[in-house]
């Protein structure tokens, strides 16, 4: 038996069910799981002193494409929006293999930990000819390299350019190739027990990449196997008016024929709902997964998330894909998420508590997990801590569940924590090398880009 003694925490902010902020607490976390909470004494194997610390539990995302990592900061895409950056970066994309699948997943999940994520949910849809198998390998041994909870999906894209879809020829894949290794992936590493490290999710890609009759089957099967749906849907308008053509129908509505709602489905963004819409998500307990920065910066629109959280639509946080974002940072899309809508909505957007709290419980609770986002015993040992000697920090602490939001906090954070283990410790990844990684990376990545002219 494994045990860590968060001792003497300044504040923990708990997101609990009562909303709690405790002071100078103990918090004892036995093989993965908090035993013990309050100010009674208590005897660990390793402790971290927290007396001038806020514990926070531990942030979820919801969304993400991890292999873009290695496509960031490209001049070339810089003001594109969503379809001429897709068709762009594909041509890139098409040369992922296991090695660049790995080192993108490192700087992803290593980036995500120090800002203070515990879980990631990433949705991977490319496998390019020849790499059909091995890139969802590469994705979990990174995620159990760096020590971080992990949910993978066995995205997909069957609707190729010569078919009316966005994607090339040597990025699609076959609807019984795709169902045949889902159900592999599934089988091989989907975990439904309570404090899992590992879960599976299927995610075709969007409605103008995959096939009607994949979207259908995919359903059947996740619902036989009994994981989670996601995929895309109304991103932006381009996508509605393609769903439109093509189908005679709103996206959603298309979603709602092919088997695709109900509180084992989240889609990512929602953000061109109209009322009704979001009514019938809110009935059928569909999710949103919202990713504030990629959409600002795609141009794709504004999420409604007072009317989404005012009606009851399950809503988490999500980064994005890294070349979307062009970060893998949880804490600066909670910030930024939270300024957002004060810009758009004003007095009716929710507050930097309610941002936190879309982080924690509500993304854990897209990802059909009660075991992680709050801080209680019962709960996972997934926490994250910030120095209150920071000084940017100075004048802050009269609300510090409202900080994260309203203040926000850059550079890494002083620890992270997953299942009881020391993930971060004084800013730095504990299970990783970071100047002989970083040098690595930078070197496959000028090798992976120089591959492909994504202007041509």
């Amino acid at each position: 038996m494994s045990s860590l003694l968060i001792k003497n925490a300044q504040i923990v902010v708990t997101c609990d069910d009562d909303d709690q902020v405790l002071h100078e607490t103990n918090i004892l976390i036995k093989d993965g799981v908090i035993t013990y909470m309050g100010d009674a004494d208590q005897v660990a194997d390793e402790t971290i002193d927290a007396s001038h610390h806020i514990v926070y539990p531990g942030l979820v995302n919801t969304h993400h494409h991890l292999y873009q990592t290695f496509t960031r900061n490209l001049p070339q895409v810089q003001n594109m929006e969503l379809f001429d950056w897709l068709t762009t970066l594909y041509k890139i994309w098409g040369n992922l293999d296991q090695t660049v699948t790995y080192y993108s997943a490192i700087t992803g999940l290593g980036e995500l930990l120090k800002s203070g994520c515990t879980t990631a949910f990433d949705h991977h849809y490319v496998f390019p000819s020849g790499e059909e198998t091995g890139l969802i390998e590469a994705q979990f041994k990174a995620a159990d390299d760096l020590g971080i909870r992990f949910h993978a999906s066995r995205g997909s894209m069957s609707l190729s350019q010569k078919d009316g879809g966005l994607p090339p020829d040597n990025v699609v894949q076959t609807t019984d190739t795709i169902l045949k290794d889902s159900e592999r992936i599934v089988n091989k590493f989907h975990d439904p027990k309570p404090f899992a490290m590992h879960q599976v999710a299927l995610a075709p890609c969007s409605p103008f990449s995959v096939t009607g009759d994949l979207m259908i089957e995919t359903a059947k099967l996740a619902r036989q196997l009994g994981v989670r749906l996601h995929t895309h849907l109304a991103e932006t308008i381009d996508e509605e008016d393609y769903v439109k053509a093509h189908f005679h129908m709103r996206p959603l509505a298309y979603m709602e024929s092919l088997g695709w709602t109900g509180p084992d489905v989240w889609f990512a963004h929602g953000i061109h709902f109209n009322h009704e819409e979001l009514a019938f998500l809110a009935e059928t307990k569909t999710g949103v997964a919202h990713c504030p920065i990629s959409n600002m910066k795609l141009s794709s629109g504004v999420c409604q998330i007072p009317e989404m959280l005012k009606l009851g639509v399950p809503v988490g946080l999500g980064v994005d894909g890294s070349a979307s974002n062009d970060a893998s940072n949880l804490l600066t899309d909670l910030r930024v998420g939270f300024l957002l809508q004060r810009l758009s909505a004003s007095n009716n957007a929710p507050t930097g508590y309610d941002f936190l709290k879309m982080a924690t419980r509500g993304s854990a609770h897209l990802l059909g997990r009660d075991d992680i986002g709050s801080l209680a015993v019962g709960k996972a040992g997934d926490l994250f801590m910030i120095d209150t000697q920071n000084i940017s920090l100075v004048g802050t602490l009269q609300d510090p569940k409202a900080l994260l939001g309203t203040v926000g906090f850059s550079g890494a954070v002083d620890y992270t924590v997953v299942n009881g283990k020391i993930s971060v410790a004084h800013g730095q990844l504990t299970h990783l090398d970071e100047t002989k990684f970083v040098a690595d990376a930078n070197q496959l990545q000028k090798l992976f880009v120089s591959k492909a002219d994504p202007v041509k």
